[in-house]
């Protein structure tokens, strides 16, 4: 019988062109799993087959578990002060065998060991097919649709097959059976049966690498996309840059009579493109991201990271885009926060920020409008300013002599400190729950303190537009926060 069975091995070694050792493994563990239903509970068994002679050896197994851990599995665990009585050597994690009767391989169920034996092969060979298809260093999977599985498509490549979840695929498109698909290696998971090669048609990513694979010069370096946005099938923007002043980034990418761009949203079911000059200049680089809206001027926040950009009548609509699409594509592609607004929102919003300036100057260092007045048309927008500046820069003043400019340091370092000790006494205020919550740091307890927030059930019933306006997030942030805020009212809750 063990002759057969080494002749069974070799046999299916060579059928199926894997090691003989994988197939020897596939008859230990079909053996084991025989065996393991002789016994009552969850017992671990271990077989040992020799490879040149197929005599094979049975151990029952325990494995050894600190002594404080206690036995989760007692059919299968022993603790380590006991396991030391029966092997004095043993540490953790290492198992105590038992020699047992070997169950005869003509007791085995001859269709159940085949079924662990061929799926054992198919496992292996899965995997040696997955790891030759990783080794080409791909990154689009070009195959045709096999079939669809709970809303998502498997895409087969040779013996290969990547799964196309609903969310990656571009809207609209509709897949049939055997259709042709090209889509970005996002993820390999091979926890994954059947299809561990996770897709996408809609990642910037995919864009990218599209452009790369028609555009030559981004191969050779010469070119290079330094970031992608889309609105996967309606519209797309990608920024690019020159690393050879011979070459035009943007005329490249288009190609002639735009074969390059047009191979590029052909297959991205018409999805248009918008190619921007990259710029380390951000405001240049959003003025150009916004194209082919005209911008007539722009202010740029560094501390909120964001941009004000004003433009025409003419332009606010085209600026904007259909559904706000252009100006949310630019802020992506950019990574600054863009607000579009007219001549007119401009000159509001500059004329709110001047007043709450100047009550913040009459208020804080007590001085008249056209103090004040004075100081925000010199530049000054905060009291760290007024009290910090090179003392020189502020001497310069006209309208300010030396006296002047040193009580109104003065004073703004009074300020400073009152408003500090303020702050610190509100913070004392703050509930223990609220300084635990998760995603508070300490600015932001500070703020939410000086804006009258001190306990989580407090931060939990505000608005996020009032959120907004007290520690300056986006409305995004604030959203997140506050239902961080809540989620200790549902606790329990089935």
């Amino acid at each position: 019988m063990n002759r057969e069975m080494l002749m069974l091995v070799d046999a299916i070694s060579r059928e199926k062109n894997v090691e003989r050792d994988l197939v020897f493994g596939a008859v230990e563990s079909a053996l084991a799993q025989a065996t393991k239903k002789l016994y009552q509970g969850d017992v671990d068994i271990r077989v040992a087959m020799d490879r040149d002679t197929g005599e094979y050896e049975t151990f029952r197994r325990w494995l050894v578990v600190p002594d404080e851990a206690g036995l989760q599995n007692p059919d299968a665990e022993e603790m380590l002060m006991d396991a030391k009585e029966r092997l004095s050597d043993v540490e953790e994690g290492e198992y105590i065998e038992e020699s047992v009767e070997s169950l005869p391989i003509g007791r085995i169920g001859a269709m159940a060991a085949k079924q662990v034996i061929l799926q054992k092969i198919r496992d292996a060979e899965r995997e040696m097919l997955l790891s030759d298809f990783l080794a080409r260093g791909d990154k689009i999977f070009v195959g045709s649709v096999k079939r669809m599985d709970k809303g998502d498509i498997i895409v087969e490549s040779g013996r290969v097959e990547g799964r196309l979840r609903r969310g990656e695929m571009i809207p609209k498109e509709n897949l049939r059976n055997a259709d042709r698909v090209r889509a970005m290696i996002m993820e390999v998971d091979t926890t994954l049966r059947g299809a561990p090669i996770i897709l996408s048609r809609s990642a910037p990513e995919f864009m990218i690498e599209l452009f790369r694979q028609e555009v030559p010069e981004i191969e050779q370096g010469l070119l290079e996309i330094k970031s992608c946005a889309r609105d996967p099938g309606s519209r797309a923007k990608i920024a690019v840059i020159s690393h050879d002043k011979r070459v035009d980034p943007i005329g490249t990418c288009v190609g002639v009579r735009g074969t390059r761009v047009n191979a590029v949203t052909n297959e991205l079911a018409g999805e248009r493109v918008d190619i921007v000059l990259w710029s380390e200049d951000p405001a240049q680089f959003v003025i150009g991201a916004l194209a082919p809206a005209n911008v007539t001027s722009i202010v740029v926040d560094e501390e909120k990271h964001a941009m004000d950009v004003v433009v025409d009548d003419e332009n606010l609509a085209m600026a904007i885009g259909r559904g706000g699409q252009n100006v949310r594509l630019a802020s992506d592609l950019t990574g600054w926060k863009i607000n579009i607004m007219d001549a007119a929102e401009s000159a509001q919003k500059s004329a709110n920020e001047t007043e709450t300036l100047r009550e913040l100057f009459v208020a804080k260092l007590d001085v008249d409008q056209e103090v004040a007045d004075i100081l925000i048309a010199e530049g000054f927008t905060s009291l760290e300013e007024v009290a910090y500046v090179p003392l020189q820069e502020m001497l310069e003043i006209e309208s300010f002599d030396e006296d002047t400019v040193n009580e109104l340091r003065a004073r703004a370092k009074d300020a400073l400190l009152t408003m500090e000790i303020a702050m610190e006494e509100s913070v004392e205020e703050v509930s223990q729950d609220l300084r635990d919550l998760e995603g508070l740091d300490a600015e932001l307890i500070a703020k939410l303190a000086m804006g009258g927030v001190h306990t989580r059930d407090e931060l939990a019933d505000l608005a996020v537009d009032e959120l907004v306006e007290i520690t300056g997030q986006s409305e995004e942030e604030a959203k997140t926060l506050i239902l961080k805020a809540r989620e200790h009212w549902f606790a329990g809750q089935a």
